[in-house]
């Protein structure tokens, strides 16, 4: 794999993530790579610019992300294309998209070089409603009432079936996000390598409504009250009442650079 030109990515606010950033960024500078840093991290050598986004026409080989899994979502939304992530745990919690912790950087680099690694390619959605595309998800898009007093009525159409029912929201998984909210909610661990997802009830009157594990084609929400959208847990959108809200398969995977071939790395890191 070529190291021309990586990009450096740390975690918003977090003096150890950008630290940590600085010291990566001179790895690669040693290696002869063109290195481009976010504000305000400022390393000698590297050429800074002002988002994530300012990074999709640089044509990067990687980019190198430090901090914790909400660093990691970041950047697959704001990153066009399927550019490849390097992902390290720096002042996460528990980093489950994380593949390795700084003092592994210098093998990382080597085994990049010699082309020891495996490019893992997760299925991301995305949701439109109103005739607006918004953001693409790498976990998950959860769906609720804006309206906390009245329980809402949710039509949830996918292929040729249709459940119906009154609850407080649904949240629509990938693999990638069924060790996340989903797991939290009962919903079951996905090997990440499927190209399925998850339909999980959201606090519905019948308590006995299961997930639902489903192809990963379109999905359709319709609810009888006004709905957020929300992409990971972090941008969110709006509908309006019986607003057809769908998800469906986005175009471009999110890729990670991995050192090692293995599945159900994220339930290990959950210590299940």
């Amino acid at each position: 794999m070529k190291l021309n030109r990586v990009g450096i990515v740390s975690k918003f606010g977090s003096e150890e993530s950008e630290n940590a950033a600085k010291k990566v960024a001179k790895k690669f500078i040693s290696s002869k790579a063109e290195v481009f840093t976010i504000a305000p991290v400022t390393v000698e050598g590297a050429k800074k610019v002002e988002s994530v986004e300012d990074l999709n026409d640089k044509k990067l080989d990687l980019v190198v992300t430090m901090g914790g899994d909400g660093t990691t979502l970041r950047a697959f939304r704001s990153l066009a294309g399927e550019i490849p992530l390097l992902t390290i745990n720096v002042g996460g919690n528990r980093g489950i998209l994380s593949e390795i912790t700084l003092d592994k950087i210098d093998t990382a680099i080597s085994d990049i070089k010699s082309n020891k690694i495996w490019f893992d390619k997760r299925t991301r959605v995305v949701a439109s409603a109103g005739g607006e595309e918004f953001p693409p998800a790498l976990n998950e898009i959860y769906i609720n009432r804006q309206n906390m007093t009245k329980t809402a009525e949710f039509e949830i159409k996918f292929q040729n079936d249709i459940v119906k029912h009154k609850m407080d929201g649904v949240m629509i998984s990938t693999p990638s996000g069924s060790t996340g909210h989903s797991f939290s909610l009962g919903g079951p661990v996905l090997h990440e390598s499927l190209d399925i997802l998850i339909i999980t009830p959201v606090a519905p009157v019948l308590r006995l409504l299961p997930s639902i594990v489903v192809p990963d084609e379109k999905i359709e929400v319709i609810c009888s009250h006004d709905t957020n959208i929300v992409m990971d847990a972090q941008v969110i959108k709006a509908a309006g009442f019986e607003e057809p809200i769908v998800i469906k398969k986005h175009p471009k995977r999110a890729v990670f650079v991995r050192l090692k071939k293995r599945g159900l790395r994220q339930m290990s890191k959950l210590g299940v």
